[in-house]
Parts: structure tokens; C-alpha cells; sequence
């Protein structure tokens, strides 16, 4: 039978296809497909109310949801008086839900639906149109293997009678009472397609290094299906539960570093799963949303719960809850975290030349004993003041470099600025410091007054600064390239903010008087300007010089790799 309908609307209809893929128009078949719809949704725990829009709201399990979605499109909805008087509800370590129904005519008998494996070992005989007939397990498995190779969610319906004497007046129903005896009416097979921007969000992530790894309860056959179409995996076989059981710890460690879909697990397989990635040195996310999947989510590095469908067990267990249930929006959030990271490197890495030069102008004047220092306290406040405000204030907007996602993770015990960093910060300071101590001694050897030398010597500071910023843009690529250096309007809207500001600290007759300075004469500002542009050139070198080494040492170290092999 087709079902047509997507979602939970109850609008659609069910055709029944013959083996010439025409329609058939058989009342005995169509009642036995609404006995088998009306069995799984005896089972079902979930219900709908209507939502704000007028559309079906569901309260439960999606798959519960598209039980009882089935029901309604083929009006089988549970038999007026019938009642369900006890229930199995579905657990992972059975694979199956149960409920004990009596009907209005006392009619008692059990309904089952779940896991295919788990209902057909339990059934002696199948549902046919002339009655019940021995179960032919052979000819059902192969249609199993046909449906969860194309990637369909499957379950399998039967039912028991039920002796009217059985239960007494407070009837129950055990796991015993269900272990054999029941008929197979069929199974129901569901279509839940990923979102087209999870198999593109999977693919950033294996580019950012980052492994992902398929744990489902679904039939191992249906995970390898979507795992190949989300793109992992890579084709290899599932692990199912029952072969994680079988495994030591240390084969469970070597598994679960070659293999990424995992299927028919329980909540302790999650766990045992995310213990041996721990154990294996990785920073494991998990994400997850029922009860049982609370210790997981709590041993997790990352604990990532589902907002929408998750429960509050799962959401107090984790670091995150996922607002819109969307696998894309943890990739976002990895790119928006290496982001928010490399901009707050790029700040620290862009103020501490500033202190340093200012440091070593300082100390300078102090240690050769000079009568004037070349920069006066309240001058300094100033640099610091505007750098600050105008310039290390951008680079919380700088966009994403452009290999965010292309980086393996960092290691957990990296530090925040790397010996690499600290070396830039040194040369930096030293460059600038030491610009602005010749821009002072030449601007007294060229005859101008004590207030115009520091007058100069701030202007060089800060202009070091102002085209230091565009270095510091690009951790270690160069800002020429892509379209990096004019990418970010905030950094161009606070320079001119910047020339502004020290046009007003130069020549304003009350920033004189605060700050002592004195008007410099137009053509100290070319000077000034080439030694800020010398410090973007040289920084800019440098880091070519770098990358190429680095391409180099990569190189070399791939030939040792292909030696060795």
C-alpha cells in the first residue's frame, strides 16, 4: 500500500499497488491494512491537539505521531468502547510496545509494534486474506532488507488473542505474555527524508575536522541508507548493539575511531560510545533528547539537547539546548565559535604592541636619562583612549576568515597566543616604539619646539597603530588577498574616526591646552604616514615569509610520511 501526505495532516489516501504496479480495488485488503493501522496506534502513547494555525500539533514520539497520522487516513482509529486496560510501553532494550485491549464484546487481545527483528521472532504465524498462515520469516526479511536499503524507518504490527478468563478483574500484561503466539499483520514502513542542509553542514564539519558519528535506534540497514546520503560513514558497515556488546573496552576504543554509524543502540551504548572517544583523547558533542539520553548528554564535553522535541531531563543534563533542532545550526555554531575566538586573538594580539611601545618609549626616556620624556602621561591616555574606542573595537566585527571551517581543531591545550604571536607582538612593539623615538629626536633636530616633537611622536604611535590594525585583521594570511583589506566598512569608518580625532588632538586650541600639543607643519604628516605604511609592509612580509615556511615544512613532512609508509 502507498500512502500518500507528508507530515502529520490527516489528509490522504492509501492505493493499494499489484505486482503490475497498477491499482486494485480489493474491500478485503483494505480492511486488512485498517486492522494493521488500527493495531499501531493501540500502541501509540502520542496524541495531537490543534496548534494556533488550525494545523495538528504533536504531543509524543514523531514515529508514534505518524502511527496514529496512518490511522486517521485510513479511519482506524481505535473502535468505539474499545480500551486499552494495560500497556508495555516501548523501551530500547525490548525494541517493542504492547497494549492489552478489550473490546466492547469482551473481546480481549494483545497489539504489538516495533522493531522488525524483535516482533517476527515472537510471531508463529502471518495475517493472509484467507486467514492465518504460517510465518514465512525468509520472504519477510528479504522485504525488510528491501525497505531499510532505501532508507525507510520500518515496524513491524501483530496481534494476540487473548483467553476471556486471562487477567481476571484487574487485567496486566508482562513481557512473558508476549514472547510467542502472535500473528504478523505486516509492517509499516516511513519515509523521514534529512533536511537538505544537513548533508552540506556535515560536509563543513568533516572539512573543520570534526568527525560526525550516526547513533540511532533505527534498523542498521536504514542507517547505512541515510548515513550514505548525509555523507558518513564513507559506506562502511553499521555496528549494531548487539556488536557493541560483544566488544572489550579496547576493541570498543579501535571501533569507534573506524566506524561512524551505529545502529539498533540503547541510551547505554550512547554512553559507552561517548566514554570510548573520551578515553581516546577526543572532545566529544553529543546531542540528544529523551530521558535516557540525559547521562550521555551530562558526561558529554558538550552536551547538545533538542529544544523543540527534547525533554527537560535532557535540556537540565546540557551545556546547550538547540532552539530550532537543526544539525546545520551546530556547524554555524562551530564557525561563529572559531570566529568569535580568532577576533578575540586578533584584539589581544592588536593591543599589546601598543602598550609595548608605548613601554618602550617610556623606559627609553628613563634609562638614558632624557630631560623630557618623548611622550607625557596624558598623551598616553590618549593613544591608549582611542586605539581602544576606535581600532580594537573593529575587530569584534571582523568577519570569518575565509578558512575558518578548513582548520583542524585546535588542541584542547593550546595557548591563547602561541609562541608565533608573542614574537609579532615583541617585533611589532619594537617597531613602533622605535619609530616613535626617531620621529621625536628628529622632530627636535629639525628645530621644532618640545610640544611639536611629541606632537609628532603621538602621531607616529598612533598611525603605526591605525595601519597595524589592517595586519592584525588576518591572523596569519596575508589581508592583500581575497578581498580581505577593504571587507570590513567598521575598520574604514573608524580610521576616518581616528584621522578625525588626531587631527583635532594636533590642531584644536583646548586639545592643546589639555594635552600639549602644538600645530606640526604639513609636511611632517608625510613622514608620519610612511612609517605607519612601513610597519603594514613589513608585518605583511613577514607573514608571507612564514607561510611559505610553514608550506615548505608540510611539504617535507608529507614526503617522510610517504618514506615511511
Amino acid at each position: 500500500w502507498d500512502v500518500s501526505g507528508d507530515g502529520y495532516d490527516a489528509d490522504g489516501d492509501a492505493t493499494l499497488r499489484t505486482h503490475d504496479d497498477s491499482d486494485s480495488d480489493d474491500p478485503q485488503a483494505a480492511e486488512a491494512v485498517r486492522d494493521l493501522a488500527r493495531t499501531a496506534a493501540l500502541c501509540s502513547t502520542a496524541g495531537f491537539s490543534t496548534g494556533p494555525d488550525g494545523r495538528r500539533v504533536l504531543s509524543g514520539d514523531p514515529t508514534e505521531g505518524a502511527i496514529l497520522t496512518l490511522a486517521d487516513k485510513l479511519g482506524a482509529r481505535e473502535p468505539a468502547g474499545a480500551k486499552r486496560v494495560a500497556e508495555l510501553p516501548f523501551e530500547s532494550e525490548h525494541g517493542y510496545a504492547a497494549a492489552l485491549v478489550r473490546d466492547p464484546d469482551g473481546r480481549k487481545w494483545i497489539a504489538m509494534k516495533g522493531a522488525p527483528e524483535k516482533v517476527l521472532a515472537r510471531c508463529s504465524h502471518e495475517s493472509v486474506a484467507v486467514g492465518e498462515v504460517e510465518l514465512d520469516p525468509g520472504a519477510w526479511t528479504a522485504r525488510l532488507d528491501e525497505l531499510t536499503g532505501q532508507a525507510y524507518r520500518v515496524l513491524a504490527v501483530a496481534y494476540k488473542e487473548v483467553a476471556s478468563a486471562e487477567g481476571g478483574e484487574d487485567p496486566t500484561l508482562d513481557h512473558a505474555d508476549v514472547q510467542d503466539g502472535l500473528v504478523l499483520l505486516g509492517v509499516v514502513a516511513m519515509f523521514d527524508p534529512p533536511r537538505e542542509e544537513v548533508a552540506g553542514a556535515i560536509a563543513s564539519c568533516h572539512r573543520a575536522g570534526i568527525g560526525v558519528k550516526m547513533i540511532t535506534g533505527d534498523h542498521a540497514r536504514t542507517a547505512e541508507a541515510i548515513a550514505e546520503r548525509l555523507g558518513i560513514g564513507s559506506g562502511a558497515q553499521a555496528l549494531t548493539g548487539a556488536d557493541l556488546d560483544a566488544l572489550s573496552d579496547e576493541e570498543l576504543d579501535r571501533a569507534v575511531a573506524e566506524r561512524d554509524v551505529f545502529a539498533r543502540t540503547s541510551p547505554e551504548h550512547k554512553l559507552r560510545l561517548l566514554e570510548a572517544l573520551q578515553r581516546r583523547g577526543e572532545v566529544a558533542a553529543m546531542t540528544g533528547d529523551g530521558v535516557n539520553d540525559a547521562p550521555a548528554l551530562k558526561r558529554a564535553d558538550v552536551g547538545i539537547a533538542m529544544g523543540v522535541k527534547g525533554s527537560e531531563a535532557a535540556k537540565d543534563a546540557s551545556e546547550m539546548v538547540l532552539a530550532d533542532d537543526d544539525f546545520g545550526t551546530i556547524a554555524a555554531a562551530v564557525a561563529e565559535g572559531r570566529t568569535t575566538y580568532d577576533n578575540l586573538k586578533k584584539t589581544i594580539l592588536f593591543m599589546l604592541p601598543t602598550n609595548g611601545a608605548e613601554a618602550l618609549v617610556v623606559t627609553t626616556g628613563i634609562l638614558v636619562v632624557l630631560a623630557e620624556l618623548p611622550i607625557t602621561t596624558v598623551q598616553i591616555l590618549w593613544a591608549n583612549m582611542i586605539t581602544a574606542v576606535t581600532l580594537a573595537l573593529v575587530l569584534a566585527f571582523e568577519p570569518a576568515e575565509a578558512d575558518v571551517m578548513g582548520r583542524p581543531p585546535r588542541d584542547r591545550n593550546e595557548p591563547l597566543l602561541g609562541g608565533y604571536l608573542v614574537a609579532r607582538i615583541a617585533y611589532v612593539s619594537a617597531l613602533i616604539g622605535g619609530a616613535t623615538l626617531g620621529a621625536f629626536f628628529l622632530a627636535l633636530g629639525a628645530e621644532m619646539s618640545l610640544e611639536q616633537a611629541r606632537t609628532v611622536a603621538v602621531n607616529v604611535l598612533v598611525a603605526g597603530q591605525g595601519f597595524y590594525l589592517f595586519n592584525t585583521r588576518v591572523l596569519s594570511g596575508s589581508v592583500l588577498s581575497g578581498g580581505r583589506l577593504l571587507a570590513n566598512r567598521t575598520a574604514l569608518y573608524a580610521v576616518a574616526a581616528l584621522i578625525a580625532m588626531q587631527a583635532a588632538f594636533t590642531y584644536a586650541p583646548w586639545f592643546q591646552t589639555w594635552f600639549g600639543t602644538a600645530g606640526i607643519p604639513a609636511v611632517a604628516w608625510l613622514p608620519i604616514l610612511a612609517t605607519g605604511a612601513n610597519v603594514f609592509v613589513i608585518v605583511e612580509l613577514e607573514k608571507l615569509v612564514t607561510a611559505r615556511r610553514r608550506a615548505r615544512a608540510k611539504v617535507r613532512e608529507r614526503e617522510r610520511g610517504r618514506q615511511g609508509a
